[in-house]
């Protein structure tokens, strides 16, 4: 008797699918590495090879119409001055201006910082026999971080985060609310900005306000108030659901990997590369979205021009083509290159920033819970289109 198998299927919003989408996605790299959904009209992309031909293209994939699908089918004109939704040469203006100021200098004074708040809000928690990690460490120290970086004071950080928060969250099977563009509004900041511009300091938002750069029409010039804003809109929001995505995979991977663990207990300096590989597995990112500028082949298919397809991060780094045995957590694995913080001009200028604050905060977790399970009847994923990960995670301590 012959069994006929269904030809897959991805939604990237049907939260069923969300739930563990890595089978889906070894078949589609298998059966359909260039797979068309007919019902929200986009292509996807989930090979290695493919994202790593693809993102770095910025001429044929384009940015500038956004980096999410909604946005791109939504045709919302993005506002001037969105770096993540721009183009080479002048996203290259912009980032460079960005890079001067997010030095490395400036993130790894952090450090000690973002140490003091994990022992801050974990010590009180030692003998406790459980507690939620996302609501102990993962909601909270993002946005702690990025205030910290940009100079907004601490009684304002959690009303922020709850925004962020807010603006990314759907409804089961939903997409993201692009009423009124609220998802790029950053008139929050507003108040902090105008209070930098008469009150500087040494942190990243007056930097933004004092620099002088020379813009894509020649001119030398400080930005303007609109770009400042959408500056520290894009560096806050980013930094603060991705990060805080991390922690959770942190705790989540360690309770299904516990021989990984107790490796990292006894030789920390296994936990950077222990960080990556986690990054590698549960990437908080998993897509990211392209508009098409020309007719382009993927395995002999012709994608067309003012298509929008989406590079499947979260595939790509689990491709069997690149990585030996790619579902399993390995500490210490060699990674030449994996898609977590993209590639190419896009590649996440906050990276480094989201590594050393799960690198900090996972040092401290094994400090005092060298031991835990996850109650996973309890524990549960977060429902948004774009970022992945979990909004309760139990940890039950050994």
């Amino acid at each position: 008797m012959m069994t006929t198998v269904d030809p897959v299927y991805w939604d990237p919003y049907d939260p069923a699918l969300a739930a563990d989408p890595y089978p889906t996605f070894r078949r589609l790299r298998a059966e359909a590495p260039l797979y068309y959904n007919e019902k929200h009209d986009f292509y996807a992309v989930t090979r290695f090879a493919d994202c790593e031909r693809g993102l770095p293209d910025a001429k044929t994939f384009s940015s500038a119409r956004g980096g999410i699908l909604e946005l791109i089918k939504s045709g919302l004109e993005i506002p001037p001055g969105t770096l993540i939704f721009e183009d080479p040469p002048t996203h290259d203006i912009h980032r460079r201006l960005l890079v001067r100021v997010f030095t490395p200098r400036r993130i790894s004074a952090l450090e000690p910082k973002v140490r003091e708040y994990c022992r801050q809000v974990l010590d009180p928690l030692v003998g406790e026999t459980r507690f939620d990690l996302i609501q102990a460490v993962g909601a909270e120290m993002p946005m702690r971080v990025i205030g910290m970086l940009m100079g907004i004071p601490e009684s304002d950080q959690a009303e922020l985060r709850d925004m962020f928060d807010s603006k990314l969250r759907t409804e089961n099977g939903g997409q993201m609310d692009l009423s009124e563009g609220a998802i790029l509004s950053g008139e929050i900041f507003g108040p902090y900005i105008d209070w930098r511009k008469e009150h500087p300091s040494d942190d990243l938002m007056t930097d933004l306000l004092m620099t002088e750069f020379t813009d894509e029409q020649g001119v030398r010039r400080t930005l303007t108030r609109d770009e400042v804003l959408s500056y520290v809109t894009i560096v806050a929001s980013a930094g603060n659901e991705t990060t805080g995505r991390l922690i959770g995979w942190i705790g989540s991977a360690l309770a299904r990997h516990p021989e990984a663990r107790r490796e990292l207990v006894a030789d920390r300096s296994l936990i950077p590369n222990g960080i990556e590989e986690i990054l590698r597995l549960e990437p908080p990112a998993p897509f990211a979205a392209r508009y098409v500028t020309e007719d382009v082949v993927f395995h002999d298919t012709t994608v067309p021009a003012g298509a929008a397809v989406i590079f499947v991060l979260a595939s790509a780094n689990r491709d069997e083509e690149r990585f030996d045995d790619p579902d399993r957590l390995d500490i210490r694995r060699r990674i030449s290159q994996q898609f977590t913080f993209g590639f190419g001009a896009h590649y996440c200028l906050g990276a480094a920033l989201a590594r050393l604050e799960g690198r900090v905060a996972l040092e401290e977790i094994l400090t005092r819970f060298p031991d835990w399970e996850v109650d996973w009847e309890v524990a549960k994923l977060a429902q948004t289109s774009t970022v992945r990960g979990w909004e309760t995670l139990p940890l039950v301590i050994g």
